[in-house]
């Protein structure tokens, strides 16, 4: 599985009311329209940036906050790919990936806001072509890859008629 996409780039403990405000969570039930807020405490313009096939990138304790899964699903909604960073907070990691949204967890100080990415999710790898680095990725496990491909947690349930990882 690859991705190829320029990113755009946040800071270290963005945490999920950054990335979708409590104004808007609680009264907007459609994550597309969710989308179209993202980031904008940060960046009123952030989410006007976003081009489908977008990698989103951050530091440190990405996600940190509320268990809420409206904040990966207005990520990916927005238009984003995948998100790249140094480290997520757990319920993040698992909402994103119970939706469908790959995280990549890897060393993101070589990556500025516009490069060029491509991941590797099997070869472990992510290669910065802007730069012309290659930095390793951690690995995912087998079940979460299994739910990337059949599009999360609810679409793999419909698909195999229970859980199935092998």
């Amino acid at each position: 599985m690859k991705h190829f996409a320029r990113r755009l780039k946040v800071k270290d403990n963005i945490n999920t009311d950054y990335v979708i405000s409590g104004r808007y969570k609680f009264k907007i039930q459609d994550p597309k329209e969710l989308a179209k807020y993202i980031f904008e405490d940060i960046d009123p313009d952030f989410a006007a940036r976003v081009k489908p096939g977008d990698i989103l990138i951050a530091g440190e304790n990405f996600g940190c906050g509320s268990s809420r899964e409206q904040a990966p699903q207005a990520l990916k909604m927005a238009g984003f790919t995948a998100v790249v960073a140094k480290d997520f907070a757990r319920i993040f990691y698992r909402n994103a990936f119970n939706i469908g949204l790959l995280l990549i967890e890897c060393n993101t100080d070589f990556i500025d806001d516009g490069d060029e990415l491509e991941i590797d999710i099997n070869g472990g790898k992510l290669k910065n072509n802007s730069k012309g680095l290659l930095l390793d990725i951690k690995p995912i496990p087998l079940v979460m890859k299994k739910l990337l491909e059949d599009g999360g947690v609810v679409e793999h349930f419909k698909k195999h008629g229970g859980f199935k990882f092998e």
